[in-house]
């Protein structure tokens, strides 16, 4: 049977939006003891498997994915292999033999809800003898045995990689150690088919592994190692298979998506990168996050104004204003620069749609270190921000430093830049108003009772959505004209053309 096909057959009963049904089972309760409704219903998931197909049948994974889009792209993969290797994937961690969870341990609230998660399988597994609890990702990474310490539940614990050795380490019932975290080296084999966890329509890629960047305040570079770009062939491969998917909007990701091919033999870049991909495939709306600031440079601009269907959508995290704490930050952009950066973006694409993050509370942020930030948000005038407080993440530079923050300093810099920052938002939405955009369709939304999408200045998760008010059925997935009519807070709302 064609990898296509099994995937289809994997993944069948789960209902269009997984992403959706995977987050319903993070949410569920195991921890007042009780007994649990035994639900498994293995003949629902083996509907439409040939006899032998049957026969080969190993059992039922359930999979929950924490943390960025980088995760989730694991996660994609990692359900791959298992549906391509004969099991099938359920949303409800109650049917699962064997139940994975894909940590985060980025900063303090990540680790906690990841260690959280881990508990309630746990406690699961103890419910129902015989299930396996396999966990990976950066969390496991970074703490390594200790977590088998504190996890006893854990049949084997794999880091942010490691993943083509995933199903042998499972099959083999106890005869391998339970600790499997290794350096990560490769870049990743992502020649096994994904199961697409986002929605409809839309699909992440991931260009590279690891970080090259040494921020204090970051933990990721020893977690996921130095940058390594895939290779060029490699990436036109996938986006084509997802192009005959059906996707319609390609989300390039990375740790630091400007990098792709500087380490490359012979050496590329990301505008070359995105000129193959236009290239090789129709997808109407490619986009980028996680661009660095200083590596924004005319080449990319110039690539992004020639192509409409390279959404001019900049997701730049600047992390901070001030010179001094850029500085402690060890980042090598300058107020200087990132304003010239913004008004070159402004001047080529008159139409761009600019993000960035920003950390509060970092240590040595004075109150004029914050007044600088604070007057450049106001500045600026970016479409969308988030914003941060510090997360002191042992392992880092920071972690180190002293003259640090009040938490609740931190808090209050935090609402300050958020209600600035929403008056913004909703002042450079207005712009779109009696403007017809056309929309990805997305999904119904009950409790708003109406369909909801987005258009290209909206990113998938982060950002506002389109309210499409219609009596019609839509499809999920498809490209629909709206008109706008309105601005509600971050979302837009409006009727189809």
């Amino acid at each position: 049977m064609a990898q296509d096909d099994f995937l289809d057959k994997a993944v069948k009963g789960l209902g269009s939006d997984l992403t959706e049904a995977m987050e319903q089972a993070e949410e569920r309760d195991f921890g007042d003891g009780s007994p649990l409704e035994d639900n498994l219903d293995e003949e629902s998931i083996l509907e439409g498997y040939t006899e032998e197909e049957r026969a080969n049948f190993k059992g039922i994974v359930g999979l929950i994915s924490l943390g960025c889009a980088k995760n989730t792209v694991d996660s994609e993969q990692m359900l791959g292999r298992f549906v391509t290797n004969g099991y099938g994937i359920t949303s409800d961690p109650q049917e699962a033999d064997i139940l994975v969870v894909n940590t985060c341990g980025f900063i303090e609230d990540a680790a906690k809800e990841s260690q959280d998660t881990i508990d309630e399988m746990s406690h699961l597994k103890a419910l129902y003898p015989g299930k396996k609890l396999v966990v990976t990702g950066c969390l496991s990474q970074r703490h390594g045995e200790t977590m088998l310490e504190q996890h006893p539940a854990i049949d084997l614990l794999l880091g942010a990689g490691k993943y083509d050795k995933l199903i042998p380490l499972v099959e083999a019932d106890g005869a391998a150690e339970a600790n499997q975290v290794a350096e990560p080296d490769a870049a990743g084999d992502h020649s096994v088919p994904r199961v697409l966890t986002s929605a409809e329509g839309s699909a992440y890629i991931k260009i590279a592994e690891g970080c090259n960047q040494s921020c204090a305040f970051c933990i990721i570079p020893q977690l996921r190692g130095p940058f390594r770009s895939r290779g060029l062939e490699d990436l036109t491969t996938e986006a084509r298979h997802l192009d005959e998917g059906g996707v319609r909007e390609l989300v390039l990701i990375s740790q630091d998506t400007t990098w792709w091919g500087r380490d490359l033999e012979p050496r590329s870049s990301l505008a070359k990168l995105l000129e193959q991909l236009l290239a090789e495939t129709d997808i109407p709306w490619i986009r980028m996050l996680y661009l660095y600031p200083t590596l924004v440079n005319s080449e990319l601009l110039e690539t992004m104004a020639q192509h409409t269907r390279l959404i001019p959508y900049f997701d730049i995290p600047l992390q901070h204003a001030d010179s001094g704490v850029l500085t402690r930050m060890k980042r090598a952009e300058r107020l200087e620069g990132i304003r010239k950066m913004v008004a070159s973006i402004r001047e080529k694409m008159p139409n761009a749609v600019l993000r960035s993050t920003f950390i509060v509370g970092f240590p040595g942020e004075d109150q004029e270190a914050f007044e600088v930030l604070h007057s450049f948000i106001k500045e600026a005038k970016l479409d969308w921000v988030g914003v941060f407080q510090y997360s002191d993440e042992e392992g880092t530079d920071a972690f180190t430093m002293g003259d640090k923050v009040d938490p609740e300093v931190a808090q209050e810099r935090y609402d300050i830049l958020m209600q600035t920052q929403q008056q913004i938002t909703r002042e450079r939405l207005k712009k779109w108003l009696g403007e017809t955009l056309d929309v990805l369709v997305e999904e119904f939304d009950e409790e708003d009772q109406c369909w909801v999408g987005r258009f290209w200045g909206q990113a998938p998760e982060v950002d506002g959505r389109v309210l499409i008010q219609t009596f019609d059925e839509l499809e999920p997935g498809e490209m629909l004209p709206v008109k706008i009519e309105q601005v509600l807070g971050y979302d837009l709302y409006g009727e189809p053309a």
